[in-house]
């Protein structure tokens, strides 16, 4: 098979931390753009990627992309693409849609459309005018973007923030997409502790621990891709196999964190217990104000509360002062926090080292980095 033009979806701003990913996973021909990291590959890497990637939303299979100023141009450019190569007779195959700076504005006219040209290519292969949709599922997505369309079938299913290990969240968690993504952008290594006061649901901590024992952050669930017939079972099978090869779980972890909520703590622990860290991840119920940490050169990686996320502004603030206290206790530790306050480098008493525009959710956040010296070499790598 031709290589594949693949599609890695990223959070705003998250883009290079994707590509650096990607990268690392050994992908060279990357093109970066907004929302999104490019590459190529075989069936072989769609596997690979769904399993590994942690800071990415989805992989999709780029089908085509053309001019489409009207219906008929979106009609006939969508049926000119492969789909009966990918979607076999009795696939399901919804199409969701998108448009921006188009002329074709309306989104379910557009998935109505394409969805149509897909059923007219399909008949013309197949023989057939009706497809019963109870096989494997390919979701088809249409997205227009200044009169160009975009045709892709997504191989993930539920995102991949989707690890598996979070059956219930708090009042307002972080995505593991996100959370990963800032230890990944923090200096943190397994040999260093971690620590986060105010850690909710704990995805910080599951993030950071899956990061040390180099876990696949995918490999406790299913993607809409396995059962394709041009990604064969074994594909997935070798990839999983590869992945549990490389856990290193013989690795001590120091990772610890508090909540002055012990709901919270309550579904952190049911979540730890869950993602296999039950022994290896410390919990406990306590105000920032009394956090205690322990060892030296370890580094604090937090999403603390604000009063656009919790509803009490005071609150927020009283725990942001004392948040900013426990640095002045611990200097020989690193502090990264994303936060939409204005307020932390005040706290602190000192600009942070460097700040990084992000979005949690839809809440545009600074990543503020205060960096404290780095251990001895003869305790790091």
């Amino acid at each position: 098979m031709e290589k594949l033009q693949l599609i890695a979806t990223a959070p705003m701003g998250l883009e290079a931390v994707v590509a650096r990913e990607l990268k690392d996973l050994g992908y060279a021909d990357l093109k970066v753009e907004n929302g999104r990291v490019n590459f190529t590959g075989g069936p072989a890497d769609i596997c690979r990627t769904n399993l590994w990637l942690r800071t990415a939303g989805r992989i999709l299979i780029k089908m085509g992309e053309f001019p489409a100023t009207t219906f008929e141009e979106l009609f006939e450019g969508t049926k000119a693409l492969n789909w009966p190569a990918w979607i076999p007779e009795d696939g399901e195959f919804p199409v969701n849609g998108r448009s921006q700076k188009s002329q074709l504005t309306s989104v379910p006219a557009c998935q109505s459309i394409v969805k149509k040209a897909v059923v007219s290519k399909m008949t013309e292969h197949y023989g057939t005018e009706w497809f019963p949709e109870d096989g494997g599922r390919y979701v088809i997505e249409a997205t227009l973007m200044n009169d160009v369309a975009m045709l892709t079938l997504d191989t993930t299913g539920d995102g991949l923030h989707r690890r598996g290990y979070r059956r219930v969240a708090t009042e307002a968690p972080i995505r593991e997409t996100m959370a990963a993504a800032l230890v990944l952008l923090s200096r943190w290594r397994p040999e260093r502790p971690l620590y986060d006061p105010f850690c909710g649901s704990g995805t910080m901590l599951i993030e950071a621990a899956m990061i040390g024992w180099n876990i696949a952050p995918g490999l406790r669930r299913s993607f809409n891709g396995e059962g394709w017939p041009l990604i064969p079972d074994k594909l997935w099978r070798e990839a999983r196999d590869e992945a549990f090869d490389l856990v290193k779980d013989d690795i001590p972890l120091q990772i610890a964190g508090s909540d002055i909520d012990a709901g919270a703590i309550e579904i952190a622990e049911a979540a730890v217990k869950k993602a296999g860290f039950g022994k290896d991840i410390k919990l406990s119920v306590q105000p920032v104000s009394k956090v205690k940490l322990q060892g030296d050169y370890g580094v604090v990686i937090t999403n603390p509360p604000y009063g656009e996320r919790l509803g009490d502004d005071d609150a927020a603030e009283a725990a942001l002062r004392a948040f900013g206290l426990t640095a002045l206790h611990y200097p020989t530790w690193s502090y990264f926090a994303i936060s939409p306050s204005k307020t932390i480098e005040h706290y602190f008493g000192r600009p942070a080292d460097k700040k990084r525009k992000l979005f949690n959710g839809r809440i545009e956040c600074n990543y503020y980095q205060f960096f404290g010296p780095l251990p001895p070499r003869g305790n790091r790598d």
